[in-house]
């Protein structure tokens, strides 16, 4: 129970804790019905193909209604349960079928029987996977990035996409017989013998397919509610279910006409979404905004009430967490905690600039506050008019201690956004995806963030060796000569400058094959057809169908590049108290022995470290980021010119939890760091070294060239709940948050509001901690499903005080 928010409902309680009691289990059903409809559907287009795949899949797969819950539909055999993709990937699913329950955090359960279902479908899927492809398309040079763990983009060719959201407003208002007719319209005008044509003629084929398959869907659910209706012994309850068979024979085909239903149509559509596809980052988009008639109507009419319309939202809420994604143990630790990151953005200002916030606005966060669990992702966009009121009903939901939400900067967004070709009504719409990268529901193309990712630290080791990867000794590009021969910071940056320049293209390189393997072999027909231009261009989503299309990779480990070259540049070439030898034999033997540990002291001790507002060391790193961002912006996607309006790349530093496992594949850096431990995540500072309070770490990533990483500008701050309290210290922190928007103009900050001593109690007694919620990166994750590496991480870092 939260003191200002309330609490649950009963049935929404005893709901939320059946979910969160139920054990993660590996569903084999979407991969038997995808495998029935590869080997059925062999000779069709691989859109038909898909499509038929998602009809079949949705006819057959198990369907129930929980006791308590007011919303349906479900994505696996049970809640939780976790769906088998075998068309991205099979291999480490055989692998690593007897190791699930064997996790070091992130665990699955599986039974013997779907072990061997699974087993059985897997000679088909044999060299026929988009992992499979996908590594074989990538040319050898750049394949030695992706093997050698710099460049990781593994969750592009073992899942979909995902990073969207789709415009739920247009769909519950118009409902899907509407792109239905729309499709009908734009198949029956084509001239079959243009042969451009034809591919056109078989994506309003599987459009088709597809949303009558939703419809039979939604039917499959009417006809189990009626059923269970005239079963059920208690009245209420089965009036309830009557109703449920209401809606679920109106929507998502036909238009909602209430709250419940426009709720319902939204979370059926969302469902499929995830079900057709698992990408994750599928986002609500600005919810606030598109359900507030529905909700504004109903509340003046007396049809529902707050109390009623709540309740409505926390059922949502744990729909929401019913949805699961295993992944590879190798992807997972770049995603602990198995997040799906469905985003739900509130507030933000109209086009004409006017606060967005309504009513609705503040009902989200009370539902939220009350359901506290790791999904959905919120947050709130910022700007200058967000009055008090609603930033301290903000920091309110902060002190719940569940890491939401998160602010995202209109003052910056919506420049850059339309700087880079957004109409200004859209970029005033965008909305959060994922973590807090930021796109426009229902125009953007999928991946607005996450293509590859790009291990900074180490890319720095290598240039300091030449080219040369210094753990396996593989000559990656030409290089500049080595760290020992360098006789000026000069040289150092030069041969930074050329061998992330170089990385930069490997990353295009690896993006480009996985776009070309994803765009030829799994398409995604429902949600290109409810993202605006696709069934106008006749086109996916990959084809280029989307009205805007920019991407961007993540680069991880800022800081530590901020703080090794500062650590360089001071110690060795200005203060001499290190010479390069020493430096790069230190670094090759881990700080080894008294004098590596003498080293490792100095490198830590005595040079600047960003997260200070020094600016001897944010400008080193805002240099060095900058020859990375003029590079990535040469090289269009694959969909440029291909339709979409802009077909560029930028930054991003959104690195979810890959600062764990790409620092597990990194030796020792200049900073001081010890090798195979975690980098810094996001943007935010090394551990412990920001020592100078909150507003000089705001200081200091203000000064990132934040409107060229659209990407996302990711800040993690930490404060003990006794500093909020008090009602002084609650405004404090609201003023902080103002000055680092206003003034200093930054894109993003989030805050864990636990003490290090509840986490540490945490990971030595779990079972007392079993509700214990942690901000990981852009996204809250259950701390004890964390692996303890990963759990270290979040324990050191830093703890402000405001």
């Amino acid at each position: 129970m939260s003191k200002h928010f309330g609490q649950l409902t009963d049935r929404m309680n005893h709901f939320r804790e059946e979910v969160l009691n139920a054990k993660p289990y590996v569903c084999a059903e979407r991969a038997i019905y995808t495998t029935e409809s590869y080997r059925k559907y062999q000779d069709k287009p691989v859109i038909l193909k898909r499509a038929y795949m998602l009809k079949n899949i949705l006819e057959n797969m198990t369907v129930f209604i929980e006791d308590d819950t007011l919303l349906i539909g479900n994505q696996a055999s049970a809640n939780r349960s976790a769906p088998i993709f075998p068309e991205y990937a099979m291999d480490w699913v055989i692998d690593e079928l007897d190791d699930f329950e064997k996790r070091d955090g992130d665990v699955f359960y599986i039974t013997e029987e779907t072990k061997q279902k699974l087993i059985d479908i897997a000679p088909f899927w044999k060299h026929n996977t988009t992992k499979e492809r996908g590594l074989s398309a990538i040319p050898p040079d750049s394949k030695l990035f992706y093997d050698l763990g710099i460049i990781k983009a593994e969750g592009n060719i073992t899942s979909g996409d995902g990073h969207i959201a789709v415009n739920y407003g247009e769909i519950m208002h118009k409902g899907l017989k509407s792109y239905r007719n729309k499709t009908e319209f734009m198949m029956k005008n084509l001239d079959l013998t243009d042969y451009k044509n034809l591919k056109k003629f078989y994506f309003y084929q599987a459009v088709l397919i597809v949303i009558d398959a939703v419809f039979d869907f939604a039917k499959r659910y009417a006809d189990l509610a009626d059923e269970m209706s005239k079963k059920e012994q208690n009245n209420t309850r089965a009036s309830e279910l009557r109703e449920i068979s209401r809606i679920m024979n109106k929507v998502p085909y036909e238009p909602a006409g209430s709250f419940y239903e426009a709720i319902q149509s939204m979370w059926f559509v969302h469902l499929v979404l995830q079900i057709e596809s698992n990408g994750h980052s599928v986002s609500y988009g600005r919810m606030d905004q598109y359900l507030y008639p529905y909700y504004k109507k109903d509340i003046e009419d007396g049809f529902i009430t707050e109390n009623s319309a709540c309740e409505l939202l926390t059922n949502l809420w744990i729909k929401t967490m019913t949805i699961n994604k295993i992944r590879s143990w190798s992807h997972t630790q770049f995603s602990a905690g198995s997040p799906l990151y469905q985003n739900v953005t509130i507030g933000g200002q109209t086009p004409d600039k006017k606060d967005a916030v309504n009513p609705l606005s503040y009902l989200i966060l009370k539902s939220v506050a009350q359901t506290k669990l790791p999904q959905p992702n919120l947050t709130v966009r910022y700007h200058k008019g967000l009055d008090d009121r609603f930033m301290k009903e903000c920091i309110e939901v902060m002190r719940e201690g569940f890491g939401m939400p998160a602010f995202n900067n209109d003052e910056i967004i919506i420049p850059s956004l339309i700087e880079k070709g957004v109409k200004k009504k859209d970029a005033y719409n965008y909305s959060a995806i994922g973590c807090v990268e930021v796109a426009v529901p229902g125009k953007w193309g999928y991946r607005c963030t996450g293509m590859s990712f790009l291990n900074f630290p180490k890319s720095l080791l290598i240039a300091m060796n030449d080219g040369i990867d210094p753990e396996s000794g593989t000559r990656l590009t030409k290089g500049a000569g080595h760290f020992k021969n360098m006789k000026t910071y000069d040289d150092l940056k030069h041969a930074w400058d050329v061998v992330i320049r170089d990385f930069t293209k490997h990353s295009v390189i690896i993006e480009n094959a996985c776009d070309m393997v994803l765009e030829k072999d799994v398409p995604d027909v429902l949600c290109s057809a409810l993202t605006e231009d696709c069934i106008e261009r006749g086109k996916t989503i990959k084809e280029g169908g989307a009205v805007y299309d920019f991407i961007s990779g993540l680069q991880v480990g800022i800081a530590n590049l901020a703080d090794s070259l500062a650590a360089i540049k001071k110690c060795v070439y200005e203060d001499k108290k290190i010479s390069r030898d020493e430096l790069w034999d230190a670094l090759m033997n881990n700080f080894k022995g008294e004098k590596g540990l003498k080293i490792q002291n100095i490198l830590i001790n005595d040079a600047p470290k960003y997260g200070n507002d020094d600016d001897y060391v944010d400008e080193l790193v805002v240099d060095a980021y900058n020859s990375y961002i003029d590079e990535v912006k040469k090289y269009p996607n694959t969909r440029y010119g291909r339709g979409p309006i802009g077909g560029i790349r930028y930054a991003g530093t959104s690195s979810i939890s890959a600062n764990v496992g790409q620092g597990v594949g990194t030796i020792a850096t200049p900073d001081g760091r010890n090798a195979f431990t975690p980098l810094a995540e996001g943007c935010s500072p090394s551990h412990g070294m920001d020592k100078n309070g909150p507003t000089s770490v705001f200081k200091s990533v203000s000064k990132l060239p934040v409107k060229e990483i659209t990407g996302g500008v990711l800040l993690n701050q930490k404060v003990n709940p006794q500093i909020l309290e008090k009602e002084e210290d609650k405004m404090k922190l609201v003023s902080l948050i103002r000055t680092f928007f206003d003034r200093l103009h930054g894109f993003h900050v989030q805050y864990n509001v636990v003490s290090k001593e509840t986490l540490i109690d945490a990971q030595k007694h779990p079972e007392k901690h079993k509700d214990l919620i942690v901000r990981v990166a852009g996204y809250s994750a259950f701390f004890n499903v964390l692996s303890k590496t990963t759990q270290d991480d979040i324990i050191e870092r830093t703890e402000q005080t405001i």
